[in-house]
């Protein structure tokens, strides 16, 4: 729940920075911390990475 209210958090900060700096690159923060946290998941499974990776992309 801590992490769901983060993401909201720096999404929330992150579009009205870019629409009132008028600056792209903060519409990209949302999307990088969105991946940061799918990677630092990915890394918490206590089976090698690769294996993981390998997992999750074969599933159908």
């Amino acid at each position: 729940m801590l992490a769901l209210l983060s993401l909201l958090i720096i999404t929330g900060v992150c579009l009205f920075l870019a629409l009132k700096k008028k600056r792209p690159f903060f519409l990209a923060v949302p999307i990088l911390s969105i991946f940061a946290y799918f990677l630092i998941q990915i890394i918490l499974v206590p089976a090698p990475f690769m294996e993981t990776i390998k997992f999750i992309f074969s599933l159908r």
